[in-house]
């Protein structure tokens, strides 16, 4: 199938035909992901929260991403491969620093695009000097989670008239500065359809309405990863479930650990590898041949191990057991 492209995402939107897009951090998730036949998929630094278990995607490092794209890339090999540039590698006013740091996501991890967060005039300059040194960017407005510190935790964008026009700008800004693409996070929908229509560009939606050239979801949310029937993981409010991926997860290992400590798994069906009844005689002559002696190896074992155990269960400093 014909790789896409930044160009063929534009012709797209030129023909009126939506745009998918799913953020995914590993290699099994991009073969899916890949062949489900995605437009795009975002290697997103969403890694840090929803891999890796911090709070924020401020922790993520460069050589995280790294990490993560290049396991991507060798699961896809028709979607366009996205990588977020991780928070502290493009925001200095040395766009030189960005370039470099947007290199290594080329050439060291096989993407086609990076994506930047945020609108501003810098960051317009910041992706002029990406797109002249041959990177192709794709941009990033409305809720922007790296800059958490300063909008004050994930909230929608856009929400009154003065604010709405200034993210209609910063999509503005960032298509004159070569952007192929726009990520619109948590605005109104009448926000984005207004920025969608003002731009030639795409736009991809999450949180933003039916208007956008496309639409983009977390692997993990939309699949209910994380799902349990007992304790159910925060969503999203834009976050459609299209599975309970987590339930069956839960069940599969709750089975497995059953079948363990009942001695059914893995029994001779899968205990497929047998020896033939010669090198079976063979080797219980070999064990007979010192029986005696590993007799005795492990009763002296047997005893430190105890020795060890009854050690450990005293108790000690007050601690009661």
């Amino acid at each position: 199938t014909k790789k896409v492209t930044a160009l063929s995402l534009a012709s797209k939107k030129r023909r009126g035909r939506k745009i998918t897009m799913v953020t995914a951090y590993d290699y099994p998730s991009a073969l899916h992901v890949d062949r489900a036949g995605m437009d795009v998929l975002l290697v997103g630094d969403s890694c840090a929260m929803v891999e890796l278990g911090y709070d924020t995607t401020q922790p993520m490092t460069l050589d995280q991403m790294l990490h993560h794209c290049q396991a991507v890339k060798r699961g896809a090999s028709r979607s366009l491969l996205v990588a977020d540039m991780p928070f502290g590698t493009y925001e200095y006013s040395d766009t030189d620093i960005a370039l470099r740091n947007a290199y290594r996501l080329i050439k060291e991890a096989g993407m086609d695009a990076v994506k930047l967060e945020g609108g501003s005039k810098a960051r317009a300059t910041t992706v002029r000097t990406l797109v002249e040194g041959g990177v192709a960017v794709m941009g990033h407005v409305g809720l922007t989670p790296q800059a958490i510190s300063v909008i004050g935790g994930f909230r929608a964008q856009g929400r009154t008239a003065t604010r709405a026009r200034a993210l209609l700008d910063e999509a503005l800004r960032l298509e004159d500065a070569g952007a192929f693409a726009v990520v619109l996070e948590c605005v109104p929908g009448n926000v984005a359809e207004a920025i969608t229509k003002s731009l030639e560009i795409p736009t991809i939606g999450i949180g933003a309405g039916a208007g956008t050239s496309g639409q983009v979801l977390v692997y993990h949310d939309m699949l209910g990863m994380l799902s349990h029937p007992h304790h159910e993981q925060f969503m999203p409010k834009f976050c459609k479930r299209y599975a309970q991926v987590g339930h069956a997860i839960k069940d599969g290992l709750e089975e497995f650990k059953a079948d363990v400590e009942s001695g059914e798994f893995p029994g001779n069906e899968y205990s497929p590898y047998k020896m033939n009844e010669s090198e079976k005689e063979l080797f219980d002559d070999l064990l007979a041949s010192d029986a005696d002696e590993r007799k005795l190896h492990h009763e002296d074992n047997a005893k430190k191990l105890k020795q060890a155990d009854e050690y450990e269960q005293l108790s000690l400093y007050g601690h009661k057991k």
